[in-house]
């Protein structure tokens, strides 16, 4: 069993990685359980951020560390949101004056051009200064709808039109869900590297 720490303090985040990994050999921890406060996100892009937080996270507690970075990138807008999708309207986490912001951006912008995607990015590191580590991105294309729609999900869910569902993110059954995502995707890669990593152990 490897124990890892996950570069969060997302309890809900930690909740979905326990159940996507449970059978992969793994037993994981937030880093809020040692005292690890958030990383400084300073990347460029999603793949070097995810690497920084596991980074910070590995150094802190001496554990391998495992990072998610995602975000929404939105074709019309030059792929913002993106990496500051999290705080694109100022404030860390304000889903909905984010939400606000996006549509205000795309107001007058139609349908057809509205195309997006959600991008995760997932970082494993055997410890702080391992020069390999095991990366997984998981990719949900879709576009942008012009209104909320669904109550499930979070962030940007509510106007996201997933087109392999046909249907917004947050009309969609969270298990399902949590297998389609971008992130669910991500996860069933790195799910399989994690196994192949503890079968040579």
């Amino acid at each position: 069993m490897m124990k890892l720490v996950l570069a969060s303090s997302n309890p809900g985040k930690l909740a979905e990685l326990r159940d996507l990994l449970g059978d992969a050999g793994v037993d994981l921890h937030a880093q809020t359980e040692f005292g690890v406060e958030d990383a400084e996100e300073t990347g460029l892009t999603f793949v070097e951020n995810a690497i920084l937080k596991a980074r910070h996270a590995s150094r802190a507690t001496g554990l391998p560390a495992l990072a998610d970075d995602s975000g929404l990138c939105v074709d019309a807008l030059n792929g913002a949101p993106g990496l500051y999708s999290a705080r694109y309207a100022g404030g860390h986490g304000d889903h909905a004056a984010n939400i606000a912001k996006l549509l205000d951006a795309l107001r007058d912008v139609p349908d057809a051009r509205r195309s997006a995607r959600f991008v995760s990015v997932l970082a494993l590191l055997r410890h702080a200064d391992d020069p390999q580590p095991l990366i997984a991105e998981g990719v949900w294309e879709g576009r942008v709808l012009s209104a909320p729609r669904g109550s499930g999900g979070f962030g940007y869910d509510p106007v996201f039109f997933a087109h392999d569902q046909g249907m917004g993110a947050a009309e969609l059954d969270a298990v399902l869900k949590n297998r389609v995502s971008h992130r669910g995707l991500a996860l069933a890669t790195m799910r399989e590297k994690l196994l192949a990593a503890v079968r040579r152990e």
